[in-house]
């Protein structure tokens, strides 16, 4: 078994393993932890009881949390036009066709999150084994794939954070830095919940939520009640 840090074993003295914190609780107690030098990452986890060998119970979304994430993003825009234009207004960070392709086949990948307009996705297509392995590529089901350029700009400036269950059933995401006051921090983590909640596939039986945690880049997870989430 590996060895814990000194840091590490002094937060796990500040947990008690055994019991879920109400979602308020635990990010006060989370903030209140001996914490690294920098301004950690606040990130939610949560268990979903789906069985992601079926494609009918794939879960994934997107949210705009509230208070954004504390990072700044940097969009890319495949688009060209009048939707070429809208974009540089929104104030994304690269907008082009052809010319971005090919920086990014030549190993570019200077950037958070990339949108597309449908009428280049031919292009974009011949991206896919860069892009998708990644988490890059502009898909319709997350909203990176559409006409309103302009809106889904403003959106990942804004804190827009995309969430896919993995093979376990696990999604997780950022909900904020450390720095954050607490009530930002507690509004950011239920607007994840709530997305998350209304991505449920309709042939889930059970339990959908089966845990839920949160921690920082350097902590050990605190896990949430699940009924103060609303679950």
């Amino acid at each position: 078994m590996a060895q814990r840090g000194k840091r590490y074993r002094e937060q796990l003295a500040h947990i008690d393993r055994s019991r879920e914190y109400p979602l308020e609780e635990a990010v006060r107690l989370l903030k209140e932890l001996p914490h690294a030098s920098f301004d950690e990452t606040v990130e939610m986890a949560m268990q979903l009881g789906v069985d992601t060998r079926r494609a009918d119970q794939t879960v994934r979304g997107m949210v705009v949390l509230p208070h954004g994430t504390g990072k700044p993003m940097r969009v890319l825009v495949f688009a060209k036009g009048d939707a070429e234009r809208e974009a540089l207004e929104a104030g994304a960070d690269c907008v082009g066709t052809e010319d971005l392709a090919q920086k990014i086949q030549e190993g570019w990948l200077d950037f958070d999150v990339a949108i597309a307009t449908p009428d280049v996705m031919g292009m974009v297509g011949r991206l896919g084994r860069i892009l998708g392995p990644r988490g890059l590529m502009p898909n319709p089901r997350t909203g990176t794939v559409t006409r309103e350029v302009g809106r889904a700009v403003r959106e990942a400036k804004a804190g827009r954070v995309e969430f896919r269950a993995d093979r376990g059933g696990n999604v997780h995401a950022p909900v904020g830095k450390l720095s954050f006051p607490e009530d930002h921090i507690v509004e950011n983590c239920r607007a994840f919940v709530d997305a998350v909640l209304r991505a449920r596939p309709a042939t889930v039986k059970g339990a959908y939520v089966r845990s839920v945690s949160i921690s920082s880049t350097m902590s050990p997870g605190i896990k949430v009640d699940r009924a103060s989430l609303g679950v």
